[in-house]
């Protein structure tokens, strides 16, 4: 019985189980290590992204025989030179629309509360349980406008402690670049046989699945932006560039980000005339059906395919548990996963065969 594998997935469950509750039991004595796993995870996260982006140009330059400390120069030096030439082509906009958003703010908020106004008058059309929800969500606005001072001045301080931590990046992705290749040696040299070769294919799937996530990923939240831009610039939307940045940012969550982006484009919208709120709707769902129906399948292939039930279920699920960043990591957590699911099913199978060969 011991070697069935449901006996052997019950116990190693049960074990994960036991485990983790002595974990939690004196997760005191581990705070440490996770206010050192807090400060670097953000710089280390940000390092592993930029990696995947430039080692492709590492493997290009050192083909052509450039030495590798002169090829990790010239990938720095590029990433400077792009985000420069980032800031100067659209620093200047979008600072003139954050400012302009910035001063109308007033106006904006009012015509809002006027739009929240109109609805609370007409409440009295709608059914009493309606009726009921309402007033418990006016009740609420004050202590959410209380709050906004103290979100402010969070996120202020949050906004200063990320930039301190971003001076880590830059370290991150050189020892990354310089020892990427060292790590797959290092973790296969633990085991011996046909096993240490069953590691290294299965460390070499995980690698191509990141990569293909990341890369493909921030592709395609490039492209969504530049037709979020093309259609708010055609339709006259003001914070045009803002806000199309806003979307492929948001992009790089699954499911959820192209939600996310809409609503301030349609509070813009509708404060500049409700009609170009309609448009901005369809634009975004344009947008999401060249992306969903056309883009996503061609840049990342099936290296991702992943059910849209399985995506909604992980999103809800890991930003209940792990909050923003749980829900920006569910996908690709998944996807590696699945690809060690894989060569773990592979393995068994292998195995169990030589043995019938055997017999």
């Amino acid at each position: 019985m011991t070697n069935k594998l449901w006996f052997q997935a019950g116990v190693g469950i049960i074990l994960a189980l036991v485990i983790i509750r002595l974990f939690i039991e004196v997760q005191g004595i581990f705070d440490p290590l996770f206010i050192i796993a807090q400060t670097v995870f953000v710089p280390l996260l940000l390092g592993g992204v930029l990696f995947y982006l430039t080692r492709p140009i590492l493997h290009f330059l050192m083909k052509w025989k450039f030495p590798k400390w002169s090829a990790i120069l010239i990938i720095v030096l590029l990433i400077v030179a792009v985000f420069w030439l980032f800031y100067a082509m659209i620093g200047p906009i979008v600072t003139r629309q954050v400012n302009s958003l910035v001063d109308n703010a007033p106006g904006i908020i009012r015509d809002i509360e006027n739009y929240a106004q109109y609805l609370l008058d007409q409440r009295s059309r709608l059914p009493d349980t309606i009726q009921e929800q309402i007033n418990g969500m006016t009740g609420q606005i004050g202590d959410w406008a209380s709050g906004i001072g103290s979100g402010i001045l969070s996120f202020l301080t949050g906004l200063i402690s990320g930039l301190i931590t971003l001076v880590l990046v830059p370290f991150f992705l050189i020892y990354l670049l310089i020892d990427h290749q060292k790590f797959v040696p290092f973790i296969s040299g633990f085991f011996s046989g046909e096993r240490k070769g069953w590691i290294r294919k299965t460390l070499q799937d995980i690698d191509e699945t990141l990569q293909s996530y990341i890369q493909g990923q921030l592709f395609v939240s490039f492209l969504v932006g530049l037709m979020l831009l093309a259609g708010y610039l055609i339709i006259g939307l003001d914070y045009a560039l803002l806000l199309a940045l806003i979307g492929m940012a948001t992009n790089v969550i699954p499911f959820l980000g192209p939600y996310i982006a809409v609503i301030p484009a349609i509070i813009i919208a509708l404060v500049q005339d409700p009609i170009k709120a309609v448009w901005v709707l369809v634009i975004m769902l344009v947008a999401q059906q060249i992306e969903g129906n056309l883009i996503t399948p061609n840049v990342m292939g099936s290296a991702l395919d992943v059910h849209p039930l399985t995506v909604i279920t992980l999103i809800l699920a890991a930003g209940n548990i792990a909050g923003l960043w749980g829900i920006i990591l569910a996908i690709p957590t998944y996807a590696v996963l699945k690809a060690i699911a894989k060569n773990v099913y592979a393995r068994r199978q292998e195995i169990r065969n030589t043995a019938t060969r055997d017999v």
